[in-house]
């Protein structure tokens, strides 16, 4: 399992503002932030899991994928995600790696492929 993950990028305040509105549907908010460094965290309960640092190389094409325990909560993070600036790279619904597969996904600012993904059926 990851402890955290990293993503360089290239806009701090357009980048700090998707994620915050994107993770507040997955109750994750801001742990830490030293804004003169161009550094935020985001996670659970004071626990930084993604890390956004403005550094070159920027990232792009990353692919982060955030597990959720059932399809609603897909739906709200695909929903807050475009809400928070982000463009739809794939709206909720089932997908073919498994039956039970529900995962939605929106671009970040730099063009990361961030997922929302729940692996249960629904009943």
């Amino acid at each position: 399992m990851f402890d955290h993950v990293g993503l360089n990028v290239k806009d701090y305040q357009a980048s700090r503002a998707f994620y915050e509105g994107l993770l507040a549907s997955y109750g994750w908010a801001v742990v830490a932030e030293w804004p003169d460094h161009g550094v935020v965290g985001f996670g659970p309960e004071g626990q930084g899991r993604l890390w956004l640092h403005v550094r070159e190389p920027y990232t792009t094409g990353a692919h982060v994928a955030f597990t959720c325990d059932d399809r609603a909560t897909v739906d709200a993070f695909h929903a807050a995600g475009l809400a928070a600036g982000g463009a739809d790279n794939g709206a909720p619904g089932l997908r073919w790696y498994h039956e039970d597969y529900y995962g939605a996904f929106v671009l970040d600012p730099d063009g990361n492929n961030i997922e929302a993904v729940c692996h249960h059926a629904v009943g």
